[in-house]
């Protein structure tokens, strides 16, 4: 794949036209956005080029690849002048990404992110080769403390998202233009639009009693409009006039907005929840029809002159120019689509309140912001060579230019929605692009960053499809792939795009977006079953033996079993979970899926071709379960050093262990070989033991070697929510020393906070049922000799109590959860499937789909009935 520009043709389009997730838009206006080969706004068929000419063919046999997954701190800051050139609904500092890309990859690997977004993963893989000194001393330190050394040099990425809107933004990110030449056509831009659209924001400079001040001619001084405040107007529900917000609502004194207020004209005392919205009809040119939208009124405007800001409260010379500006026809094109192509109601952002007489992308916008905007896209347009860069400034100042900007203490618009807010901070556009390019978050000095980072080479290609069909990249070819996919119902990037996907003309199709939504007709099961679609797709590109770190912003269990179910599902292997504290910049193991509301790096793995093969032979034999837990083993890492002390890596202990082994056979649809005691046992005779983690022999000279220099971090849980944390609970109480039942019972039940659910068995019970009591009442943790006529007489039990619920009709609301866990692993042996489903579609559905071995069975059950 050569540097020079390629063509993308009408001929090549319909060759890539049936991959799914192709946008919305004409081919001339897809062709006119992309910039092949590097970037095309469709999928791009020259992918297969720069795999070709960068990538390395993998090769087993020949293949030396061992690296543990990455477990050491993160802390980057989202002050990074890259990271805030252009604003975007998620973003993960580049530099952040960095640590993973150098821990995993080598110079000149191919790294992928299916969910790209603005790109940062891009812009990870080329700062590689460049990193400023001070960040540079700052890794290798990082490093040098873990024992590695960083290998600099690029990293070629590949870039794909289904948004037209994120992948332009991405492609700018990643590809270098002159800064100097940037930084003039952009002046000259501006300077064109000042003078054909200054005086749209000028006023008159009144004295404190509202008298125009007289410059020595007698004339009125002009100020320049800095902002305009445009404040919603309410019904009294009382007395039927007018109330304007801004008057009755805002204590000026203070910068509040109250909450109780009264009708200036009654006196009554209202909230602006209760309050019905005033409403006025226009005749809107662009449509050719009248309108009923919301009112809103000029309040305030916030102007300077000579360097001093003033406020004055909009005059008759405000209001005319408003009313020159509403009747004029605005001579350029603007995006007058309906939104999501439907108008009222259009999706799942859509609020009845604020949203009234929205339906159209022009009605985000007061005439005057259009005007202007619509004058800065026509100069970009026409700008030659450099129109798709100088987009990049267009589109960083479109959403701010909107009746989106809050007036307020908090300004800026609200991230994640399309919210309008009753006090609207319509921006002078002409300075707010200024400040956008030249501020202290301006993009002209990242641009010249990026440039340096970039030193004029382009290291990464950027495609525009759904990551659920990845065709034009073939299989084994990618070394890493970092991505942060979307979560859930958070957010709905197509919705939120779509203001930005209409100047570009170019729109999501988001018959394959990856989100929850009522208007898509999308629950969690869809939801699910299309990560699980990319995930394939991931797999299938991946290298063996290599690795996948997602990073998922996390708000319910729910969603967060749907992930992880989709990765393993997809083929493979969770090497590793941890939480990122934000407030601290730092990571914490994640031992139980209860730990939510943070964002969590899942590190995963797809397994060696030579391990797939041999297992397809030992599928459901014991040889087959300790081939797994040897690859399983060989892929964790081995030491884990924080604040000076080694962490208990809990995917080593032999509970995760045997979770880890079941859910690789259940994924595959294999019945399980053996169960937890005989399992344990075998651990024992089979692996090296050492503070309760296992280890292969060639790894535990490492963990003993550091263990002798540093001391053990106690373990703990602090919660016990069902019966499985009780029994691990009890467990490492018990390993510390053997205990009597009341020297046990206070401190169980001072952390006991049982599931509204969970039929949760009384202590004694789970003491008999688990563990061993000596000659002096004293409880102990039993040796694997011994576990295996324990663990058989507590399945006896939870069997039996299951089906006392096999015998029951309607839903179960409480219920002993590892009882019906035990039933599920006992009818998935028998291969009664059917019962599963039966059984899983009568508990609560918060606890199916918050339960990751519950929902595992149910889904591969399902999918049984369906083969």
């Amino acid at each position: 794949m050569g540097a020079g520009k390629m063509e993308l043709t009408k001929e090549l389009l319909d060759c890539v036209r049936d991959i799914e997730g192709f946008p919305l838009g004409n081919d001339e206006d897809i062709i006119r956005l992309s910039d092949p080969p590097h970037y095309t706004a469709c999928p791009n068929p020259f992918i297969k080029d720069f795999i070709e000419k960068y990538g390395k063919k993998y090769d087993e046999e020949t293949d030396d690849y061992e690296v543990e997954p990455f477990a050491a701190d993160v802390s980057e800051g989202k002050n990074d002048p890259i990271y805030n050139a252009h604003s975007y609904h998620t973003k993960v500092p580049p530099k952040a990404i960095m640590r993973y890309i150098l821990h995993y990859t080598k110079p000149g690997d191919i790294v992928f992110d299916g969910f790209c977004g603005t790109g940062m993963t891009g812009v990870a893989a080329a700062m590689c080769e460049n990193p400023d000194p001070e960040f540079k001393f700052k890794v290798e330190t990082e490093f040098k403390k873990q024992g590695k050394k960083v290998e600099w040099g690029a990293r070629r990425a590949i870039l794909n998202d289904l948004s037209p809107a994120a992948t332009f933004i991405a492609y700018n990110y990643n590809t270098p233009v002159d800064p100097e030449e940037f930084e003039k056509e952009a002046k000259k831009i501006l300077e064109e639009v000042e003078r054909e659209c200054g005086w749209m924001y000028e006023t008159i400079h009144v004295d404190e009693k509202g008298r125009p001040v007289l410059d020595v001619q007698g004339n009125p001084v002009k100020g320049r409009i800095n902002y305009t405040v445009w404040s919603d107007v309410f019904i009294c529900p009382n007395c039927s006039r007018e109330i304007v917000f801004w008057e009755v609502a805002v204590d000026k004194e203070k910068g509040e907005v109250l909450e109780e207020f009264k009708c200036q004209s009654c006196g009554a005392i209202v909230k602006k929840a209760n309050l019905e919205r005033a409403k006025v009809t226009v005749y809107d040119k662009a449509l050719k029809e009248y309108i009923t939208q919301a009112k809103q009124v000029p309040v305030l405007i916030n102007y300077s002159v000579n360097g001093k800001r003033y406020e004055k409260k909009p005059d008759e010379f405000d209001l005319r120019l408003i009313r020159k500006i509403e009747d004029a026809d605005i001579p350029y094109w603007y995006p007058t689509e309906p939104m999501m192509f439907v108008g009222e109601k259009w999706g799942d952002t859509w609020r009845a309140g604020y949203h009234f007489g929205i339906t159209h992308v022009h009605h985000f916008y007061t005439k005057r912001n259009l005007w202007v905007l619509s004058a800065l896209y026509d100069k970009v347009n026409i700008s030659g060579w450099l129109k798709n860069r100088l987009k990049f400034m267009f589109s960083s100042v479109a959403v701010m230019a909107s009746k989106m900007s809050r007036y307020g203490e908090r300004t800026g618009n609200v991230s994640g929605t399309l919210y309008i807010p009753s006090l609207v901070k319509d921006l002078n556009l002409i300075e707010y692009t200024k400040r956008k390019l030249w501020g202290p978050k301006g993009i002209i000095l990242p641009i010249k960053l990026l440039n340096e980072y970039l030193n004029h080479d382009i290291f990464s290609v950027v495609s525009t499809n759904s990551s659920s069909e990845l065709t034009n990249i073939p299989s084994n070819s990618i070394d890493y792939i970092f991505t942060d996919p979307p979560f859930g119902d958070n957010l709905m990037y197509s919705e939120l795009n779509f203001i930005w996907e209409a100047w570009l003309r170019v729109f999501t199709n988001n018959k394959t977006e990856a989100v929850i939504n009522k208007t898509q007709k999308k629950g969690l099961y869809e939801y699910q079953e299309l990560m699980e679609k990319c995930f394939r797709e991931m797999y299938r590109i991946l290298k063996p033996g290599r690795w996948m770190t997602v990073e998922f912003h996390n708000s319910k269990n729910a969603v967060w079993n749907a992930i992880q179910e989709a990765i393993l599902r997809a083929g493979f292997v969770i090497a590793n979970v941890r939480v990122l504290d934000k407030k601290q910049g730092t990571f914490k193991q994640v031992t139980t899926t209860s730990a939510v509301k943070k964002d969590l790096i899942i590190s995963a793995y797809k397994p060696k071709e030579s391990f797939e093969k041999r297992f397809s032979l030992e599928a459901g034999t014991e040889e087959g379960v300790w081939d797994f837990i040897r690859q399983h083993l060989e892929m964790l890492p081995v030491v884990v050093v924080k604040d000076g002390k080694i962490e208990i890596v809990p995917e080593r202990q032999k509970y995760l262990l045997y979770d880890a082994m079941i859910a690789f056979h259940i994924q595959r649809g294999l019945s399980i070989p053996m169960g937890a005691a005989e399992f344990y046992r075998g651990l024992e005779e089979r692996f090296v033991e050492r503070d309760g983690m296992y280890f292969l022999p060639n790894q535990v000279s490492k963990y003993d070697a550091k263990r002798m220099e540093l001391e053990l971090e106690e373990e703990q849980i602090s919660l016990i929510i069902d019966e499985k944390s009780a029994i691990q609970w009890l467990i490492l109480e018990l390993e510390k020393k053997p205990q009597t039942y009341q020297e046990i019972q206070p401190k169980f039940l001072q952390i006991k906070h049982e599931l509204k659910h969970e039929k949760l068995p009384e202590l004694m019970d789970i003491l008999k049922e688990n563990f061993l009591q000596d000659e002096e009442g004293r409880w102990y943790v039993p040796d694997p000799t011994k576990q295996s006529d324990i663990e058989k007489l507590r399945m006896k039990n939870l069997l039996k109590e299951f089906e006392g619920y096999l015998n029951t009709k309607g839903k179960l609301k409480v219920f002993r959860t590892e009882a019906i866990r035990a039933g599920f692993k006992d009818l998935w042996q028998k291969k009664d499937y059917r019962t599963i489903v039966k059984v899983a579609e009568r508990l609560p559905e918060t606890v199916l789909q918050e339960d990751t071995t519950l929902l595992m069975y149910y889904d591969n059950a399902l999918s049984k009935l369906g083969d």
